[in-house]
């Protein structure tokens, strides 16, 4: 009998045994005692747990339904379930996976668009309008200030914004106005007293009222507005100097108008 006994405890293996023929830590293995997934073997006189087959034999099954998604809550049960039951599970643990992968894929896709910087918030036409204004070497506090204000225009009046766009782009195009923008830019830091301010405003004044009695301009003159004036508060470099450049004669304007 003593030979049998000695000889049963020389295929017992300790736990971190156990632990590395299955693949996973011990701190794993204590995890799934707790849980109650994997059962506890008694100590043996040195005060040690061994564990035989069986529990080497169970944790593998365990390491291989988690590996695959199973919930730990649900892994005890499989464990002991009947084939049909356990097929059942598993397409409806699939099914679960099958969303959760797409909803990943989802927020991939997001993160993606997140790469694209300013075309995640704006139209593309606003896009490549911000992109022409970075070509002409408008400063990044000039993009992000229109940036923003066109954001906020698409968001509460979408209508307008598209004509404000097509308006803006036409104007941008002309080199007078090129040159206006970029003027008005660089005048951002100048103080209010600042003597050059007075003829930045006449020179965009007279290239607003030209452009208007030539017609070129687009037809968005029917603009609410307080929204006009929220989004040119927020595009901010029409503030230049604290007021001595107006909105009526300053080009940054949306559409390069006055309200």
């Amino acid at each position: 009998m003593a030979h049998r006994v000695e000889g049963r405890l020389k295929q017992m293996i300790t736990i971190g045994q156990l632990a590395g023929y299955a693949g996973v830590t011990v701190k794993a293995v204590r995890h799934y005692h707790r849980r109650g997934l994997l059962a506890e073997p008694p100590r043996d006189a040195s005060g040690y747990r061994r564990y035989s087959a069986d529990y080497a034999l169970a944790l593998v099954k365990i390491k291989t339904l988690a590996e695959v998604g199973v919930p730990l809550a649900r892994i005890k049960d499989l464990l002991t379930a009947e084939t049909e039951q356990f097929a059942a599970a598993i397409t409806e643990i699939d099914r679960a996976l099958k969303e959760r992968a797409a909803s990943i894929l989802r927020t991939r896709e997001r993160i993606a668009q997140l790469r694209a910087g300013d075309r995640l918030f704006v139209s593309s036409e606003v896009a490549d309008y911000l992109e022409q204004l970075h070509r002409l070497g408008v400063s990044q506090r000039g993009i992000d200030g229109e940036r923003d204000g066109w954001i906020l225009a698409q968001a509460i009046s979408p209508l307008h914004a598209v004509a404000w766009i097509h308006d803006k782009r036409d104007a941008i195009a002309d080199p007078e106005f090129q040159t206006l923008y970029l003027q008005y830019d660089d005048a951002f830091g100048w103080p209010p007293d600042d003597p050059r301010l007075e003829g930045l405003a006449n020179r965009a004044h007279n290239w607003s009222t030209n452009r208007h009695s030539t017609g070129t301009s687009a037809n968005v003159s029917a603009i609410d507005p307080a929204i006009a004036n929220l989004v040119s508060c927020r595009q901010s470099l029409w503030a230049v100097g604290c007021g001595t450049l107006s909105y009526a004669s300053c080009p940054l304007g949306i559409a390069g108008r006055g309200p």
